[in-house]
């Protein structure tokens, strides 16, 4: 089976119910699958690929942040944030002072549902390559 084929496949499977807002959202994914598929790519291509378009899609670079001036936009008189990734911020242009405002992720009914706060703000260290935040169950 091709993979469009068992796309069309799986996404029926959530349009069972006959949400409207699930049918257009199936064919939006079913349009980026098609477009895939015709590039042809091999099994290690593809998931080359498909790493490098879920970090795009994510918002986090590609490769380690250097912290290099040309990463930076001005936010507030003292305050910056990374071009390649939004999370990242740093005062008075010291990489010193540089953090991840998505650093931990906290839950406090075992994990149903996530929030971010202060607290999830860790330090950053360059060259710094973003991962998933670390998961903080509060009981």
């Amino acid at each position: 089976m091709s993979l469009v084929g068992f796309a069309k496949r799986e996404l029926a499977v959530l349009e069972e119910d006959g949400d409207d807002m699930q049918k257009e959202m199936n064919n939006c994914i079913l349009e980026i699958i098609e477009t895939f598929s015709k590039q042809g790519h091999s099994g290690f291509s593809a998931s080359y690929a498909m790493q490098i378009i879920e970090r795009i899609l994510r918002f986090k670079p590609v490769t380690p942040l250097t912290g290099e001036d040309d990463e930076w936009n001005v936010v507030d008189e003292d305050l910056e944030q990374n071009k390649r990734c939004p999370s990242v911020f740093r005062y008075n242009k010291d990489n010193k002072t540089a953090y991840n405002i998505d650093g931990k992720i906290f839950s406090e009914d075992g994990g149903e549902t996530w929030y971010t706060c202060e607290d999830s703000h860790v330090s950053v260290t360059f060259p710094y390559t973003p991962e998933e935040p670390e998961r903080v169950i509060i009981l």
